[in-house]
């Protein structure tokens, strides 16, 4: 029998992606960043600070933290939802990543490139801002134009990164938020370290190793760890490369590295027309802040769901039946045909726009289990069936596509095609006004509306502030 030897491999021998990103990280400087990044990544860091305060009381992240609690040792940076108790940074940052992606709320990478899935497009705030908040506690007076580079440099790393992927990598089952975020944490906890040469090199090479998250499971509270984990892993890679540890110097692009066996290859055509910080991935092609609390793909069309309930004036109890039209790039990841939890619900679409037939919107009270297991969901629900349409698969997957016919009890049928200019999307961005007020509904029942205020002014005054700690002190909770 003859055994193939290295059979992933796609990237070309003379490639130099490693060095590229560790280059990247150790000469930018804040005055390379164009003042549109620093705009967006303010908004980011903004919707960010909300989604840690959302997921505080969300089991994933309570679990973690009661297993923080547990572990203790050196008190490096809070602990989410424990007062002023403080706990190592990696834990820190597993707890307050997976708090992060508890809701399946936080932004998505844009790309233009056609032969692109939604899915394959990194969570690309999460990480790389958890990073920043624990690491700039565990060291200290980092200041605000300290904190945004640091955080703008992961962005950029792990964007990049994802874009250049080739998508087998999300066809393969791999989630890039855990995988690719992890080198987004890295790099962010590598700028606030000040590493430099063989360190920055032998971090991508640890962050390669511990890069994981497969998307068997989506629906269940792993997901969300798996962004947990990556800015815990980025930062533990970033500070065991300080101590002196070593790695492969070219494990992104080298024999077995991160492309080859994980990535399918990378497109070198890109790699060749564009680099690190040219241009600025958050400015373009942008990111998309989420309007709703669940997966992105499902987006356009909850937003269609939302008009035709609205224009119609329609309710659960005039509605026969729901029927969705979509390609394969939605119907294969969002899967769950009936809903029987607030996590299964962020990956149906039967379930979300069930909501809106029920409530009329789908935010953060929709998506609780006592909603999402009533008796008007779940009957709603199998009033909502999902098809695959050849002709909205044949125009590609570079934009998310689906179509809605809702047929009324009365014999009316309604039917119409979702705005690919989705909402929250560089194409019809949140307005800062409706950022502020997601914030709010991520606050609710959780911080007053004082304490929310104090956040959403920090965030905008970000680049004033003298110590950054204060960030993490104005989302604590459990005092």
């Amino acid at each position: 029998m003859t055994i193939q030897q290295n059979p992933f491999v796609d990237v070309p021998s003379d490639s130099t992606i490693t060095k590229a990103a560790a280059n990247f990280i150790e000469q930018v400087t804040y005055d390379q960043i164009p003042e549109e990044a620093i705009r967006i990544g303010t908004r980011c860091v903004l919707d960010g600070l909300g989604l840690y305060v959302a997921g505080s009381d969300h089991e994933t992240a309570t679990i973690q933290a009661a297993l923080a609690d547990e572990t203790g040792g050196i008190s490096d940076a809070l602990l989410l939802g424990y007062g002023n108790k403080a706990v190592p940074a990696p834990l820190a940052a597993r707890v307050l990543g997976t708090a992060g992606h508890a809701h399946d709320w936080d932004d998505s990478q844009v790309s233009l490139d056609p032969d692109h899935v939604y899915g394959l497009l990194t969570h690309p705030t999460i990480p790389p801002l958890t990073s920043a908040m624990v690491m700039s506690q565990k060291l200290g007076n980092i200041s605000g134009k300290e904190f945004i580079l640091a955080f703008l440099t992961g962005f950029e790393v792990e964007s990049k990164l994802s874009e250049w992927m080739f998508s087998q990598h999300y066809k393969r089952g791999f989630h890039s938020s855990g995988t690719v975020g992890t080198f987004g944490a890295f790099a962010t906890a590598a700028k606030l370290l000040n590493l430099s040469d063989d360190k920055l090199l032998h971090g991508l090479g640890l962050a390669a190793s511990f890069a994981a998250g497969i998307r068997c499971n989506f629906g269940t509270m792993t997901k969300p760890l798996h962004v947990g984990r990556a800015a815990e892993n980025g930062i533990t890679a970033a500070l065991m490369a300080e101590k002196g540890f070593t790695a492969d110097k070219s494990a992104l692009d080298g024999p077995w590295g991160f492309f080859a066996v994980l990535g399918g290859g990378v497109s070198m055509d890109k790699v060749a027309n564009e680099t690190f910080g040219k241009p600025w991935s958050i400015a373009e092609p942008g990111i998309s802040i989420k309007p709703y609390p669940c997966g992105v793909l499902t987006h356009p069309t909850i937003d269609l769901m939302v008009k035709l309930v609205k224009e119609n004036q329609l309710s659960a109890e005039k509605i026969e039946k729901v029927t969705v039209y979509a390609g394969s790039n939605i119907l294969n990841p969002i899967r769950y045909p009936i809903a029987s939890n607030h996590l299964e619900a962020k990956f149906s679409l039967p379930a979300v726009l069930a909501m809106v037939a029920i409530n009329g919107k789908a935010g953060k009270i929709e998506f609780e289990d006592d909603f999402v297991q009533s008796d008007a969901m779940q009957a709603m629900q199998r009033a909502i069936e999902t098809r695959f349409d050849a002709e909205i698969e044949a125009k590609g997957f570079d934009k998310m596509r689906s179509r809605i016919e809702i047929q009324l009890k009365d014999g009316t049928t309604i039917s119409e095609i979702a705005d690919e200019r989705y909402r929250g999307g560089p194409e019809n961005p949140l307005t800062d006004a409706e950022l502020e007020d997601k914030v709010r509904s991520c606050c609710e029942g959780v911080l007053d509306s004082s304490a929310t205020s104090k956040i959403i002014s920090s965030a905008w005054n970000l680049l004033e502030l003298e110590d950054v700690s204060t960030l993490a002190k104005s989302i604590q909770t459990g005092y």
